[in-house]
């Protein structure tokens, strides 16, 4: 539901972020020479990054004219933008899924960024690492997991530190529609966070290719014509057969295991591998690996400093903040939704300067009987130039309306409960019985949104008679209906 400006921003957000991912998955498979396994990288992270993403792989991986992707790539800067998307792909999908789950589970923030980081290494290492990166790596499936473990530890290290903060203040935060997943803040919130992990891990992912522990971006272009197109373009001669064998001989003797660090490797598609000769010194990597845990930790712990970790979205999500409103770590969930402002989608109508309240309501006669039909409902109303209220009203009114009897009149009064809670109806200056007066839980039952209350009422007394919401904690902006009781000869 589109209530609040910001969400009309995500709306065109999310639009461009399609856009953006359908033509670098067209481009990916149509043009693009890379190992599949990159090619869902850049489609995921665009998805996540939007238009951001389509940057990222216009400047770093697309290749410019044909037969130049090897070239084009060598840079060290963008083997490092290489293996930060294959990280961010892998861990932000990870991240992203056990947010859903956890939200509609409805377990506490602290716990939830646990779950995700258990989550996205999960994913990182065992799928997009260890399985997806198979072919290019060599070797067996469990010889890849160890060999990934370290650098997929220090890369969700940085990945979690940057999206841990911007989820826990912007979920706990003034409007924490941010933690339902069904609301279009949750995901900005989740873009916003891969964005900040993006940045975090991509320094780290840069030094990891330079070192050999990681693959930077690769082409992989097969046995097809594009390949022999390529081949023609970088003015390769054709080589017989014997020869090219010869050759190939004298290279596996002369030249080195990898390539040169911060190079772009050829991969030819049919699963012969690539390896890597890591060549860190353990300061370094004791050194990187201490520097990315010290702030995996600070950007999960830090916020509870500010926030109530221990809530969850069952308990406040979908609450929406006054301006100014004030909450810290101490602050309960009943406390939060006490003070809460009336949730936009509530409000039934909206009134300008020139709707006035207190408009005489004009009963129906059945059998003798004065019947006056009350509705509770949540209207919008500018009583001020500049100056809007939401409000909770009787029959969209502020004040409520006015009922006018006479004494001896036989009253009914039906009140149907159109708000978002159950409510009670008090009157003031009235002797009732209490299953007919509120306050709520006390003399009266609370009636929901679903069952409407009838009051049959023998009008004894003269003068004014106001009327309040006994059940909800809430102001009404302005006060309920006004009775008038006249005496049998119209003297109030």
């Amino acid at each position: 539901m589109l209530i609040q400006p910001v969400d009309y921003f995500l709306l065109v957000w999310f639009a461009l972020a399609v856009a953006s991912t359908l033509y670098v998955a067209w481009d990916q498979y149509a043009n693009n020479p890379e190992p599949v396994v990159m090619k869902w990288g850049f489609i995921l992270v665009t998805l996540y990054l939007g238009p951001f993403g389509l940057l990222i792989y216009v400047l770093a991986d697309k290749e410019p004219r044909p037969g130049t992707h090897e070239e084009f790539v060598k840079p060290l800067w963008k083997q490092g933008i290489g293996s930060t998307i294959h990280c961010v792909a892998g861990d932000a999908t990870g991240i992203i899924i056990a947010a859903v789950i956890v939200a509609l589970l409805g377990l506490p923030m602290w716990l939830d960024l646990i779950v995700e980081y258990i989550a996205g290494f999960a994913v990182g290492l065992f799928i997009f690492q260890a399985l997806f990166m198979k072919n290019m790596m060599g070797g067996t499936y469990w010889e890849n997991v160890r060999k990934s473990f370290l650098p997929e530890f220090i890369s969700m290290n940085f990945m979690m530190a940057g999206m841990a903060p911007i989820m826990s203040f912007l979920m706990m935060g003034r409007d924490m529609r941010a933690m339902e997943p069904t609301e279009l803040l949750f995901w900005g919130v989740m873009s916003l966070g891969v964005m900040a992990g993006f940045a975090l891990a991509y320094p780290s992912n840069v030094w990891m290719v330079a070192r050999g522990l990681k693959h930077g971006l690769m082409t992989d272009r097969g046995d097809s014509d594009e390949a022999k197109h390529a081949r023609e373009n970088r003015s390769e001669p054709a080589v017989p057969a014997h020869e090219h064998k010869q050759n190939q001989q004298h290279a596996a003797m002369e030249a080195p295991r990898s390539p040169r660090r911060g190079t772009a490797p050829h991969h030819d598609g049919r699963g012969s591998g690539h390896d890597m000769v890591p060549d860190a010194p353990v300061p370094q990597l004791a050194a990187v690996g201490g520097v990315s845990l010290m702030l995996l930790l600070f950007g999960m712990v830090a916020p509870a400093n500010w926030v109530n970790m221990t809530l969850s979205a069952r308990d406040v999500g979908g609450a929406i903040m006054p301006p100014g409103m004030i909450m810290d770590r101490d602050t309960p969930a009943e406390a939060m939704l006490d003070m809460a402002a009336i949730h936009p989608r509530y409000i039934t109508a909206t009134y300008g300067l020139d709707t006035r309240g207190d408009r005489a309501l004009e009963p129906r006669i059945e059998d003798g009987v004065k019947v006056f039909d009350i509705e509770t409902k949540v209207v919008r109303w500018t009583i001020l130039p500049g100056i809007t209220v939401d409000a909770y009203t009787f029959n969209g009114q502020l004040p409520g309306p006015r009922i006018q009897t006479r004494e001896g009149d036989r009253v009914r009064i039906n009140v149907k409960n159109s708000l978002p809670e159950s409510t009670s109806v008090h009157w003031h200056g009235l002797v009732l019985p209490n299953e007919m007066d509120g306050p709520a839980e006390i003399t009266q039952t609370a009636d929901s949104s679903r069952r409407d209350l009838r009051l049959q009422i023998y009008c004894r007394a003269v003068g004014f008679i106001f009327l309040s919401l006994a059940r909800p904690c809430r102001p009404a902006a302005g006060s309920g209906p006004l009775w008038r009781a006249d005496d049998r000869s119209g003297a109030s």
